[in-house]
């Protein structure tokens, strides 16, 4: 006599009994099942389901994933952010919430802008999945931006996230300012690097791409090329640089951005009311 199939509600239980998380194993679920990760209703409308062929396998493997702290955006494949569904794998790192404040300061300053930031050049240096690049052009149809990304590996998911959502970002491969040679921008953005190579929390990311974790000894490397990079003519005179940073390390770059002359420098906190981004102006005058 065959064995009854697992009920959709006895499989979740059952992820709970292993010390998985009820919101991650529903997610999960939904994916083994070919369904989108929002339909958490459905599962509890379809509590006493057996699941399909194939689907309990495919959900043991997830969950044993998960587990071992594979990241549920590598698990499902896709990752929202700013309102816009990404797809994401293990050549990019999975797009945060905190960095939000990144984009909602950058769309400050071009809706601030003349015209409202129409026709203003932004630059996404080290784009990964596209995110910040995406965003900001999703937000501000009328600017033109461009990302740039030392690994081809992200810039495929990259391109990949602009062309199935019909957003027109230009792509260049490169170590930061040397993938747009001799171009000036009206607004820079950046989410580096910046966990210095020693960080006890490092561990914890071994999921994710380590180049585009640490930067040095003090985190702090990369953020340093880009400010004096910004400063050097890849800026428009009244343009803005705006970077992401760690939770300490806001007073120091406040101060590398200072000492490379731009004014206006301050930061922002993100939800969690941590300083999470530093920028400033580039001198009117320069």
């Amino acid at each position: 006599m065959t064995a009854p199939k697992t009920t959709v509600g006895q499989t979740l239980a059952q992820a709970g009994t292993q010390g998985l998380d009820r919101l991650d194993a529903q997610m999960l679920l939904l994916h083994a099942l070919g369904r989108p990760t929002n339909q958490r209703a459905w599962l509890l409308s379809h509590d006493t389901d057996p699941l399909p062929d194939g689907a309990q396998a495919l959900f043991d493997a997830l969950v044993q994933r998960r587990l071992q702290g594979e990241p549920m955006a590598y698990l499902t494949g896709e990752q929202e952010f700013f309102g816009l569904m990404l797809r994401v794998d293990t050549r990019v790192l999975v797009p945060r919430a905190d960095t939000e404040t990144l984009v909602e300061w950058a769309l400050d300053v071009l809706h601030s802008a003349p015209a409202g930031g129409t026709g203003a050049k932004v630059l996404d240096l080290g784009t990964g999945s596209g995110a910040i690049a995406l965003a900001v052009q999703s937000a501000c149809p009328g600017v033109r931006t461009s990302a740039t990304d030392a690994s081809p590996q992200a810039l495929a998911v990259a391109k990949a996230n602009a062309e199935r959502l019909r957003l027109p970002v230009e792509f260049f491969e490169g170590h930061w300012f040397d993938a747009v040679p001799g171009r000036c921008f009206d607004l820079i953005v950046s989410n580096p690097p910046y966990i210095a190579e020693h960080d006890p929390h490092l561990p914890a990311l071994t999921h994710e791409p380590i180049s585009a974790l640490t930067a040095g000894l003090d985190g702090l490397d990369d953020l340093r090329h880009i400010i004096d990079a910004a400063a050097s003519g890849s800026l428009s005179p009244g343009g803005w640089l705006l970077l992401e940073h760690g939770y300490d390390q806001a007073a120091a770059v406040r101060a590398l951005l200072q000492a490379a002359g731009f004014e206006q420098v301050s930061s922002r906190r993100d939800i969690a009311g941590i300083e999470r981004c530093s920028g400033g102006c580039w001198r009117q005058g320069r």
